[in-house]
């Protein structure tokens, strides 16, 4: 059912013929198995080994000399590449794949192999789920269900979903909002839903299917050799026929024995005089200038997959780059903080800007004036902010030793307040910060965090629901207690009538004045800047309280708000700069919205020379929308492509190389797979998924 993001529920499940709470009978399972198939990608056919061997000898002039050897050889009886290419393997594309789902079959719940569902299938899921099928949501047990979809299309936060149908024209996979995408990971929250499409019938068998449907493109150098190889072999064939038949004559003369023998004895002669003029050596050349430029490039952190695309880099004429995880690190984090100060003529509401673009607890928090604060946990604002931001807090950030990275698990907007917490650090002793640096990377992850929850305990949890768009922890320590709240800033607020000054602690009537410079920098934050906004509060509660009501939720002290963004790479801006000097264009492509797109690339600062993005910047509906014109026009000028489906990326891809450009894809994702196998070469990061580095001719690894 390939409109069910447009249809209400009931349409869905009467189409399906499914009851919502009986599920479907064995009598449907059976049916709607033999009519859909099974909910498991095909296996691909393997390449023999014979044929990858030969393919290494895939080469004109090889096959010229190879053939005259075969005519030596026959005649002779009348009278007595480098390394294997890797092959390319979609059935990555199975890891994704969900191992278990609990289904509704005749009235009762049961955990099956996530293979055995069918098209109308009920189907549960909860926080960290992964979805087995291409399902519409039908019912939200929770508050709320939010999804991390960014394997498909590389947005940097989760998406919350929702029942209603979707209105939109052209609906990407970001608009439909009731869609649960095979392969994708629930974050928070429990619901049902209804299977619409099983095996090649999903977003990640569409993205397969695509992938198998893109042959190959041959390198310019390729093209090249066999151009030459072409027109040599023409020269050739042209000066041996003439050799041969200017000898004719000779074929009768006495010393060959007759004239049959006199023809193969000229024949031979042009046969040699064939391999004489081939210069049998330039594959050899070719491939060890080739090694060499490899072995250039993993000095550089760049692991070559192919020989060939070494050549095909230097003629780059245009790069398409995904932007999370390629241009940005696709790990949010909290770069400015609002917070009120006094001043003179009162209370102002003052920005700390935050330095640290990845999971690593590292970075330094500045005031308004670019001064870099050395004990920022003196502070009250942000002292209590780090308090808020450990323990009203699920997520968890860890060391892996053997990948050397910090990693996290849960949201990544909580996890970017856990960092937050860390580089404010703790209160009480001048050498905090030199002490921090001393622990191990294990100890470092969530010292910080892991000493707030020492000393809180945290005794109820009012979790997120859409309606209040916040979740509040009620904690205790020492004959305190105290509730922690986070959420929506316009939601906070709302619920708020008194704000923590930075200076000394105390807190000061919200007024209307004060309320109107934090919404004015709420506007900034989420407007220009198009950071993801928190605001944080907290509540003196009475002693011995076990519990929270939502009427708990008023009369809050406004602490502080946080903008939050997946910050761009400390080296794309130099980067992009050099493309654009070796005249080599660049596109950024992102599933994001447009705004988002555009405020990243201002941010980055290799772009300033557009002025504004008019002309420049497409989503993808846009510029399918154009006439054929138009998007040729749009094409030269292109910088941003933005609200992308996988397909988009490939179709981008696509046109580019129809006017002759010569394109490089770079990207991480799932998402990126069928662009990056398209494009004349393919860029993987080596933080990204294996899909991406199996396709890819390059792999870059980044090292943190």
């Amino acid at each position: 059912m390939e409109d069910a993001y447009a249809r209400s529920v009931a349409e869905v499940l009467e189409f399906f013929g499914v009851d919502p709470t009986k599920g479907l009978t064995d009598i449907q399972v059976t049916q709607h198995a033999r009519l859909y198939g099974k909910n498991v990608l095909p296996q691909e056919k393997i390449i023999p080994f014979w044929k990858l061997v030969l393919k290494q000898f895939d080469d004109l002039l090889v096959k010229i000399l190879i053939a005259a050897a075969f005519i030596s050889f026959s005649l002779a009886l009348a009278n007595g590449e480098t390394v294997l290419s890797a092959f390319i393997e979609p059935s990555e594309l199975r890891a994704y794949q969900a191992d278990i789902a609990t289904v509704l079959r005749n009235g009762c719940f049961s955990i099956l192999p996530a293979t055995d569902l069918v098209p109308g299938d009920i189907v549960e899921v909860s926080v960290g789920c992964k979805i087995p099928a291409d399902m519409r949501m039908i019912e939200i047990l929770s508050d709320h269900l939010r999804v991390d979809q960014a394997i498909l299309t590389g947005e940097s936060c989760s998406v919350e979903k929702e029942l209603d149908a979707t209105t939109a024209t052209n609906a990407v996979y970001q608009d439909k909002t009731n869609i649960l995408f095979s392969g994708t990971t629930v974050v928070a929250g429990r619901a049902r839903a209804v299977v619409i499409g099983v095996g090649s019938n999903t977003a990640m068998g569409s993205i397969r299917d695509s992938m198998l449907m893109t042959e190959d493109e041959a390198t310019p150098l390729k093209k090249k050799l066999d151009e030459f190889g072409t027109f040599l072999a023409k020269i050739i064939a042209g000066i041996c026929v003439l050799v041969w038949v200017v000898n004719i004559g000779h074929f009768s003369d006495a010393a060959h024995g007759g004239f049959l023998r006199g023809a193969i004895h000229y024949f031979k002669i042009a046969v040699a005089l064939a391999v004489a003029a081939i210069p049998e050596g330039l594959p050899a050349v070719v491939t060890t200038c080739l090694a060499l430029g490899t072995k250039r490039m993993a000095r550089l952190n760049a692991i070559v997959r192919s020989l060939p695309s070494v050549e095909t880099l230097g003629c780059t004429t245009v790069i398409c780059s995904d932007k999370t995880g390629t241009l940005t690190t696709n790990m949010m984090s909290v770069s400015k903080i609002c917070v009120l100060h006094s001043v003179n003529n009162g209370p102002v509401a003052s920005e700390y800007v935050i330095s640290g673009t990845t999971y690593a607890p590292e970075g330094f928090i500045f005031d308004s004036l670019g001064a870099q604060l050395e004990i920022p946990a003196q502070l009250p604002c942000l002292l209590h902010i780090a308090m808020c931001s450990a323990l009203c807090n699920e997520s968890i950030i860890q060391y892996n030793p053997d990948k050397r990275i910090y990693e996290k698990i849960g949201e990544s907007t909580e996890v970017a307040l856990r960092l937050l917490a860390e580089k404010i650090g703790l209160p009480g002793f001048d050498t905090m910060p030199s002490a921090l640096n001393m622990l191990s990377k294990h100890e470092r992850a969530s010292y910080c965090n892991r000493y707030w929850e020492s000393q809180f305990k945290k005794v109820s949890v009012l979790e997120f629901s859409r309606d209040r768009k916040m979740m509040s922890v009620l904690c205790s320590r020492k004959q305190m207690e105290i509730m922690f709240s986070k959420g929506a800033p316009e939601s906070i607020l709302s619920r708020c009538n008194n704000i923590l000054c930075n200076d000394d602690g105390s807190t000061v009537p919200l007024s209307a004045h004060i309320r109107a410079q934090l919404e004015v920098k709420f506007n900034s934050f989420a407007g220009k800047e198009t950071l993801r906004c928190l605001a944080l509060a907290l509540k003196r509660m009475p002693m011995g309280q076990q519990s929270l009501s939502f009427d708990d939720e008023n009369d809050l002290t406004f602490i502080g708000l946080v903008g939050m963004l997946d910050p761009p790479r400390d080296e794309v801006r130099n980067a992009i700069l050099s493309c654009m000097n070796a005249g080599i264009r660049v596109i950024v492509v992102t599933g994001d919205n447009k705004t988002t797109a555009e405020s990243l690339c201002q941010k980055i600062g290799a772009f300033d020379h557009l002025g504004d993005f008019t002309g420049f910047s497409y989503t993808a509906s846009e510029f399918e929308e154009l006439p054929a014109l138009q998007k040729s026009v749009a094409l030269q000028r292109m910088t941003i492509l933005s609200r992308v489906e996988p397909s988009h990326k490939r179709m981008l891809v696509e046109a580019l190389q129809n006017q002759n450009e010569v394109v490089a894809m770079t990207g991480d994702g799932v998402n990126d797979a069928p662009a990056l196998k398209k494009a004349n070469i393919g860029i993987a990061m080596g933080s990204g998924t294996a899909v991406a580095k199996v396709l890819a001719f390059f792999c870059i690894a980044y090292f943190w």
